[in-house]
């Protein structure tokens, strides 16, 4: 079986990638450049405004996995749309896509992708297709933890601070845990369609976080809620004032709701039997332990 990995070199894609390669699978990168990563075992070059090239590496596909990359709401509505293009073309058997967090199940939340927005044009695309889809939603990545900001004061002073109240419940999830899913919706659940929701059931809490924390780092961690604007201000020194616009309009709507949690119907602890990881084990397996 052969699988076209888009973002083999990114968070998203590598996990998913290393995953199918250890089972033995034919797993692909879709890069830019094959040549430069010829590092990688396995490559193609593509071009998400390309979709002669999209074409070629989607023909004959068994799997192809997907996310949007970062980038304007023109820019990714364009790649969007070769991406769709292509797929009608090529018609690969399987197509799974990572919202990347971004809420497409959910119409009565003010979460809701906007029907023009990318994502939403990926995924009805795909589906118009008659291509089989899967979309793989999860809500809040683990990974945010690992920003300077808030990692090293809890290690060094015992705080995880960041942009929720103390008491807002989060289905969490790491790019370990999509990875799981994407690769059994690819594999032995190939037959799965529609919206497949990726957390933490129920949603974590700030305590609960500090808690995790706590077991890893082997000291006592306290959780302490930012302000979205105050959680702006530390991290505009690593994105710019522009990068962290985005971050801090999206806490700002979390924080005006009651929680971020998956539903259990769509859930993949109750779709596929997988339960995401805890905090204590994500940051053991991200440590190498």
């Amino acid at each position: 079986m052969t699988f076209i990995i888009h973002g083999a070199t990114g968070a998203q894609g590598s996990p998913v990638h290393s995953r199918l390669l250890a089972q033995g699978f034919d797993a692909r990168a879709a890069t830019r450049n094959a040549d430069a990563g010829s590092n990688i075992e396995k490559s193609v070059s593509v071009d998400l405004a390309d979709v002669r090239s999209l074409v070629a590496a989607y023909t004959g596909a068994d799997g192809v996995f997907v996310h949007l990359p970062l980038g304007g709401p023109e820019q990714l509505r364009g790649y969007a749309e070769a991406i769709v293009t292509a797929v009608q073309e090529a018609k690969p058997s399987r197509v799974v896509v990572s919202t990347s967090g971004q809420v497409v199940d959910d119409q009565g939340s003010p979460l809701q992708a906007p029907d023009d927005s990318a994502i939403m044009t990926l995924i009805r695309g795909i589906q118009a297709s008659g291509v089989s889809l899967a979309v793989v939603a999860p809500r809040l990545f683990l990974e945010n933890l690992l920003l300077p900001v808030v990692a090293a004061p809890a290690k060094e002073e015992g705080v995880l601070r960041y942009p929720l109240p103390a008491d807002f419940p989060v289905s969490w999830s790491s790019h370990l845990d999509v990875a799981e899913v994407v690769a059994r919706l690819l594999t032995t659940s190939s037959d799965l369609t529609g919206v497949i929701s990726v957390g933490q059931r129920p949603g974590l809490v700030g305590a609960d976080l500090a808690a995790g924390f706590s077991t890893a780092l082997g000291r006592d961690v306290w959780y302490e809620a930012l302000t979205p604007g105050g959680f702006g201000e530390i991290i505009e020194p690593l994105f710019g004032a522009e990068g962290a616009a985005p971050v801090v309009g999206l806490y700002t709507a979390l924080n005006a709701e009651g929680g971020f949690v998956i539903a259990k119907e769509r859930s993949a602890q109750r779709l596929l039997g997988l339960e995401p990881l805890t905090i204590t084990d994500w940051l053991s397996a991200i440590n190498g332990e």
